[in-house]
């Protein structure tokens, strides 16, 4: 269908191009409209521009079909991008500009001299073949620094289907190398692939309404139906499955053309030289391949032997030495031998070099004889927009951060597992931290793993989310959050392995879940918690220190003072102490759209004094003073002001008392839509109970707000289990309003 369209597409801009042509008394000798680009290779999406150039043989002038050609068109086409030039003109914009080279290989006859048009198409490919040494690695670096800037298809949250690593415009890299006659690819398969990718353009377009390559989250239930598949994730696994393929013919495409342009240079061997590894394995060419007279029959070994020595040299494990050590190599034994386990170490430790390989044994199908569980978050998309990658890609990154954290712990090999394995439980309706557990136990029994380390590497598995969700969301002056922590982990070396894979997983997800705020956080309570577990002595409360009362504030003002963080601010209130005042001020930095990250608040001989520790690192302390003034004398209503928007309005938010996270307070657990207001919200109506908050952990991750609060009694201790109840339920609904 979508293919159809696109002839149709190009067939009715031909019919406009031809007319305005004519109309304008263009010539039939020496100048021609000639269509470039996506158009001159027929695949107009919906949206697209129309590519054109008005050429002319060098003796010729066009006249006034140069001017007059175009004004038609610019009412018919999307967007129109014209030019006029000669036959030299369009040979030496060529040879100055590597894009333009690009376009111009997909030059097509629209009307006029098609004799021109064809010297023009054979000069254009006989100057890309001629010069294509020299170009090429230009070519390259502009494709890796487009790949850096862009990110990879197969693995983005919001894919870009033009400019992403394994997107389009890579298709048409590949094709232009292809075009050199210097290496040659699988065309079926690319051609295959690219036309899928075409077919989801154009439906993105559709969809959208307007000229787009993103593919954004709400596009996945409608793409679905329009591709005819189940539902909106194995779309996903469609679009993402493309790039990956289109990723791997690149990566073989640019491998070539390094052998090539290697053995082009003087004094190179014109054969591809193999340098032994041993155990039936060699080097050629930037890649691991069999050696001549390997048996890969008679060693169950060797795919992990030849994964591991790629990964570790950083080069290529030739796709089809992994198919062939797929298809011929034995089964391991269960459990594997210790060699086994030992070069499945190797393979996730070996850093970047693990990337490449991996992607290798999935694209190859080998990942399934080492992994099969694998193939549960192959291509997974995350629930949370604030992951970069998918599940799949992120556990490989894990793998990869997790390397530099090795001289941390006692048992590396225990951390690189459970690195990859964090997160196998993704996919089913149970917490995936949950669902994992015995997932993980199951391979690590498989790998031939101890006992002792099987329970290890299965209760990281379970608990890798602990430390990032105990230390953002929980009071860190609490003895109860410590506890929580020790309790849970019991030993000081399972801590360092949390510790290790807490900041492994973050740096893994995205610069928002690491950022110098997170890490503080989490290894301040890993250091409380390991001193507890050292000493056996108990965590304690550790005391407020005292602070200075300004002469202002006893006579009545209050007090602003912030001070700079590496990343965001601290700002420092003191005012006589009142119900509401928390409201108050949490009303002030909301109207002032400063992100509050979190607040501790307490009682200090009738002043109250909170600390707000903000994202912002800019922080104005007198227009905050100007703005809690108006919003207590009653001249600012913020109720009117952070009034939530219909889609906030429209989603239920939860509001729960965690009993067990405090003994000196009760905890309350709000997880709504994020927007700015919600501290003041439940501020605001926890002050009409007349029930203090001692403190606030706020924590957003993508859309979603997960706000807890330590409430007391104005002046008692916890709630009781009936106000507490009480308490959750005007939160509840002073949210949904």
């Amino acid at each position: 269908m979508t293919a159809e369209g696109r002839a149709a597409r190009t067939a009715e801009a031909d019919e406009q191009c031809v007319k305005a042509y004519v109309a304008a008394g263009g010539p039939e000798v020496g100048v021609a409209l000639v269509a470039v680009g996506g158009y001159g290779r027929g695949e107009l999406a919906p949206f697209s521009d129309w590519d054109l150039v008005l050429v002319h043989d060098d003796d010729v002038e066009p006249g006034a079909v140069a001017e007059q050609v175009w004004y038609p068109l610019w009412d018919t086409a999307p967007k129109l991008d014209h030019s006029v030039r000669s036959f030299s003109e369009m040979l030496s914009a060529s040879t100055g500009d590597l894009r333009v080279a690009l376009g111009l290989l997909d030059i097509r006859h629209l009307a006029g001299d098609r004799g021109l048009v064809l010297r023009l198409r054979t000069t254009m490919l006989a100057h890309w073949r001629k010069h294509a040494r020299a170009l090429l690695p230009e070519l390259r670096t502009m494709s890796v620094e487009r790949h850096r800037r862009a990110g990879e298809l197969a693995h983005a949250s919001v894919p870009d289907l033009k400019e992403m690593y394994g997107g389009l415009r890579d298709a048409v890299v590949i094709k232009a190398i292809v075009a050199t006659w210097l290496i040659d690819v699988p065309a079926v398969d690319l051609e295959k692939s690219r036309r899928a990718l075409l077919d989801v353009r154009d439906l993105v377009q559709e969809i959208a309404g307007r000229a787009t390559d993103r593919v954004v989250p709400e596009m996945w239930d409608e793409l679905a139906k329009r591709l005819e598949l189940a539902d909106a994730r194995t779309a996903q696994a469609h679009v993402r499955t493309i790039g990956r393929r289109l990723t791997h013919l690149s990566r073989l495409a640019w491998r070539r053309v390094d052998g090539v342009l290697e053995r082009s240079r003087p004094g190179a061997p014109r054969r591809p030289k193999l340098a032994p590894l041993g155990n039936g394995l060699a080097l050629a060419s930037g890649e691991v391949v069999l050696a001549p007279g390997a048996r890969p029959s008679r060693d169950p070994l060797m795919l992990l032997r030849a994964s591991a020595l790629a990964a570790e040299n950083g080069v290529a494990l030739a796709p089809a030495t992994a198919a062939r050590l797929a298809r011929d190599t034995p089964a391991l034994a269960e459990p594997w031998p210790e060699e086994a386990r030992r070069l499945f170490v190797r393979l996730l430790g070996a850093g970047r070099g693990l990337l490449a390989v991996w992607e290798t044994l999935e694209e190859t199908g080998a990942v399934s004889r080492i992994l099969p569980e694998w193939e549960r978050i192959r291509l997974l998309p995350h629930a949370s927009i604030i992951h970069r990658f998918t599940v799949d890609r992120h556990t490989i990154e894990t793998c990869i951060e997790a390397v530099a954290l090795l001289p941390r712990v006692a048992r590396p090999d225990v951390l690189l597992v459970a690195a990859m394995l964090h997160d196998i439980g993704k996919g089913s309706l149970t917490e995936h931290s949950v669902a994992g557990e015995p997932i993980a136990r199951r391979i690590a029994t498989r790998m031939g793993f101890p006992d002792e380390e099987v329970d290890l590497i299965s209760m990281l598995v379970r608990w890798h989310l602990l430390l990032s969700t105990t230390a953002t969301t929980r009071d860190p002056d609490d003895p109860a959050t410590v506890d929580l922590v020790v309790e849970t982990m019991g030993d000081a070396e399972a801590l360092a392995l949390l510790t290790a894979l807490t900041e492994a997983d973050a740096r893994a997800t995205s610069t928002q879940a690491w950022t110098s705020w997170r890490a503080r956080l989490i290894r301040d309570l890993a250091a409380r918690a390991a001193k507890v577990l050292d000493t056996g002595i108990a965590a304690g409360e550790r005391p407020q220190a005292a602070v200075e009362i300004p002469e202002s504030v006893r006579s009545g003002s209050v007090s602003f003072r912030s001070e700079p963080l590496a990343d965001g601010a601290r700002v420092w209130v003191i005012a006589h102490d009142r119900l509401g005042l928390l409201a108050d001020l949490a009303a002030t930095f909301a109207v002032a759209r400063l992100p509050v990250r979190a607040c501790r608040a307490w009682q200090q001989g009738g002043f109250g004094v909170s600390v707000w520790d903000l994202d912002d690192s800019y922080v104005d302390a007198a227009v905050l003073r100007t703005r809690f003034s108006a919003i207590t004398e009653g001249r600012l209503d913020p109720a009117t002001r952070l009034a939530p928007s219909a889609a906030a309005r429209g989603s239920e938010p939860s509001v729960v008392v965690r009993p067990e996270a405090s003994s000196k307070a009760t905890v309350l657990e709000v997880r709504t839509i994020d927007r700015p207001g919600v501290v003041y919200t439940v501020a605001a109506a926890l002050a009409r109970m007349e029930i203090a908050v001692r403190s606030a952990h706020i924590s957003t991750l993508g859309p979603q707000a997960v706000d807890v609060f330590y409430l007391q009694e104005a002046h008692a201790g916890a709630l009781a289990e009936q106000r507490a109840a009480e308490a959750a339920h005007a939160v509840r609904a002073a949210l949904e309003r």
